[in-house]
């Protein structure tokens, strides 16, 4: 929760690969608060008020999962809504001429996306959640300490850095308000 409340603000990008983690934590306790709380929130260095936070936190992750049917797999509504906010503001930079470098940015990545479809990935998804998609991949294998090609490695690079990119315009338009016209 206090990680996820901190990348809400600062990174959005950061802020939903860390959602998607923490619906594969639920997993992987079973969907069991109790498990989580002993097995996982106790290996934090919380206080005893931050330890209730945290465990109410995933409390109400594990009851949304629950109702909208993501027990198993998929993710939470407002992890779609953020995605989807995301995609949004892709296709408005996109389309204004304000924006080169970003443009610049993502047609550097576009062949990326086009190797993950012809790879696998669903050709269906937009290609920010292709994006998403890898970047998360990527994240899962370097936890289990697995090799990444050096391709895969210079891909998810030139990714991350368009990711990065999208997330800080987001910021930017949550503060200032992006001017597209």
């Amino acid at each position: 929760m206090f990680i996820a409340n901190e990348l809400r603000k600062t990174n959005i990008a950061e802020y939903l690969l860390y959602m998607w983690q923490m619906e594969d934590t639920v997993r992987a306790f079973d969907c069991s608060l109790q498990r989580i709380k002993r097995e996982y929130i106790e290996r934090f260095d919380y206080n005893d008020e931050q330890k209730e936070e945290e465990t109410d936190w995933f409390g109400n992750l594990i009851r949304m999962m629950n109702q909208e049917g993501c027990r198993e797999q998929g993710h939470l509504q407002i992890n779609k809504v953020t995605m989807q906010m995301l995609i949004e503001l892709h296709q408005q930079l996109l389309q204004s001429s304000k924006f080169p470098f970003y443009n610049t940015a993502y047609y550097k990545v576009l062949p990326f996306i086009v190797e993950l479809r012809n790879r696998g990935a669903n050709k269906q998804e937009n290609e920010i959640e292709t994006c998403f998609n890898s970047l998360y991949g990527v994240m899962l294998l370097r936890l289990q300490k697995k090799d990444i090609s050096p391709d895969t490695a210079h891909a998810v690079k030139e990714i991350t850095t368009f990711i990065g990119m999208l997330s800080d315009y987001y910021k930017k338009d949550k503060e200032e308000g992006l001017k597209f016209e």
